[in-house]
């Protein structure tokens, strides 16, 4: 074994002494302590087959080869995780060559406690941020003595940490916010859902009755004999002639109607000055003239009729005035499609006949001419000629399934809405499409929740497409957390991938990863380029705020206790 430096041997004794006179040796946690009874002898932690004598605990010379018996020391601050430090010759065993304590304890009496790492121990340089009692530099390495901080420095964080709890509470009351207006929404597309279920069941029905009646309708299109108006007929000429002439006199009627509606106007305007010449002349006034024309305008309102008695007749006008297309009672097209000649518009024997027996037989021929035509035996008499009423049955069928092709579609696009994922309690539902801004040297950039990131230049230009969002994710972080609380922390934080943005000029696509911890408010609060284009974007919001999450994001959520 090497001869030790003077000074390592008195700092070796010094640590002897204080451990045979404390409930464990210099450095051990609370945790930890049951390795370290008082014994003679001392078994290394993660090698039980290794026993040393109790005094080279904290000799500043490391015995074990996970370093427990230098808690105290940085004489084992070499061993690592990846690269094992002792042979196997030696130890036996290479199951477990790395630190069994995660470093020096400092009690940090009126704070937390704390490890700081054990090539800290001893090094000059006091470490209040994680050991504010000083006692990692107990060896006093170059003269340093590092004071006691701990009351002024808790004192401090007790502060900040009550703030950061306030926004925390804040926090959570914001996200049970969030999540009732995501349920809300989320309420809506299911029952917008629901909504387009059954209005497609409609829409199937019509579709299909259209469809039926369309069939029907060219099967009858298919055994009726057309021949243009006009042409061979008298009947169908004469038709024609009465069209023309009842349109002549439907014109006729409503200009008559007009004209009858202009001097009625003007009869009430007279009317109306007459009656109030009556209220307002002057009856001590002797002019015969005057009181003559009182008198006569006094019999003629008396002749006239109390009330309205043309109620019935304006309403039969308006009805014999409407096109026969709205009223049905001629129904001229059928004149002018069938083919016939004089003689048989006048003997047709059917005609004769009872309606329901002639109906019979009209139907029963219709069958059977379409039959005849459907198999070869007769030709159709109008072959590719499509008359106005399939026309209209064939548009009706194509607007009913337009209309649920739509309503399909839209169905379709809920449904997917529906499974995305959206995060915990569908949180990001609320907040879907709503933006959060920052300035960051020459540029601002935004982040647009579930839609897309952006950056643009300060001095105008137009936006650059950091990437569009993709998918929800999770990392697993190692960060700082400034004072004011704002920061990753360590542990598993969820993430946003935003991908494919504007194309980088001799580089990739734009892309940014967006890592959120908890936060009162939505705010962006670092932007790194990792690579060429390449982003990574800080974010808090409260949408991944829990009861257990640290303190809008502090380091440190324990609560302080003073070790006696």
């Amino acid at each position: 074994m090497a001869i030790l430096p003077l000074t390592l041997l008195l700092g070796a004794a010094a640590s002897s002494v204080l451990a045979a006179g404390s409930s464990r040796p210099r450095g051990v946690g609370p945790e930890f302590a049951k390795f370290y009874t008082p014994a003679d002898t001392f078994t290394c932690i993660s090698n039980p087959s290794i026993k040393i004598a109790a005094s080279k605990i904290n000799d500043d010379y490391c015995d074990c080869p996970d370093g427990s018996d230098e808690p105290g020391t940085s004489a084992c601050s070499y061993l690592s995780p990846l690269t094992p430090s002792w042979p196997a010759a030696v130890v036996g065993d290479t199951s477990n060559t790395t630190l069994a304590l995660p470093g020096f304890y400092c009690k940090n009496k009126g704070h937390i406690p704390a490890y700081v790492p054990f090539e800290r121990v001893n090094d000059g340089a006091c470490d209040y941020e994680l050991c504010c009692d000083g006692s990692e530099e107990w060896q006093g390495v170059g003269g340093v003595t590092c004071e006691n901080r701990c009351k002024e420095i808790g004192k401090e964080w007790r502060s900040q940490d009550e703030q950061r709890k306030r926004s925390l509470g804040t926090a959570i009351k914001k996200r049970k916010e969030l999540v009732a207006e995501a349920g809300r929404l989320r309420k809506e597309v299911e029952d917008r859902i629901e909504d387009l279920k059954i209005q497609i069941q409609g829409n199937e029905m019509k579709v299909q009755n259209l469809e039926r009646d369309l069939a029907d309708l060219e099967r009858r299109e298919r055994g009726r004999v057309v021949k243009p108006l006009g042409t061979g007929s008298k009947v169908n000429v004469l038709a024609g002639q009465a069209k023309a002439r009842i349109e002549e006199l439907r014109e006729a009627a409503i200009k008559v109607r007009q004209e009858r509606d202009e001097y009625e106007g003007k009869l009430k305007e007279l009317e109306t000055i007459l009656s109030t010449f009556k209220v307002e002349y002057n009856p001590n006034f002797n002019d015969e003239g005057v009181k003559r024309a009182v008198r006569s305008w006094e019999d003629y309102a008396a002749q006239q009729p109390a009330g309205d008695g043309n109620t019935a007749l304006e309403r039969d006008l308006d009805e014999i005035l409407k096109p026969d297309s709205e009223t049905g009672t001629i129904d001229w097209e059928e004149y002018g499609s069938v083919q016939e000649d004089d003689v048989e518009a006048l003997y047709k024997f059917e005609e004769y006949l009872p309606t329901s027996v002639r109906d019979w037989i009209h139907e029963k021929w219709h069958d059977l001419r379409v039959l005849l035509i459907q198999n070869g035996i007769l030709a159709e008499s109008t072959p590719g000629v499509e008359s106005k009423g399939v026309s209209t049955a064939k548009n009706s069928l194509n607007a009913a399934i337009n209309e649920r092709n739509s309503a399909q579609a839209d169905l379709q696009r809920h449904q997917d809405d529906l499974s995305k994922d959206y995060g915990e309690d569908d949180i990001f539902r609320a907040l879907k499409g709503q933006c959060v801004s920052t300035d960051s040297g020459e540029y601002t950039y935004s982040l647009c929740w579930l839609d897309r990131t952006v950056q643009k230049p300060k001095k105008g230009g137009g936006d650059t497409g950091m990437g569009n969002f993709v998918r929800l994710d999770k990392v697993t972080v190692d960060e700082e957390v400034l004072p004011d609380g704002k920061g990753l922390g360590s542990g598993e934080r969820v993430a946003l991938r935003f991908e494919n943005g504007q194309h980088c000029w001799n580089g990739p696509n734009r892309s940014t990863l967006v890592i959120l911890a908890c936060a009162e408010k939505d705010e962006i609060w670092k932007i790194v380029e990792e690579e060429k284009c390449v982003y990574r974007m800080e974010v808090g919001t409260p949408a991944v705020c829990s009861a257990h999450s640290s303190s809008a994001g502090a380091a440190r959520s324990e609560t302080p206790k003073d070790e006696l």
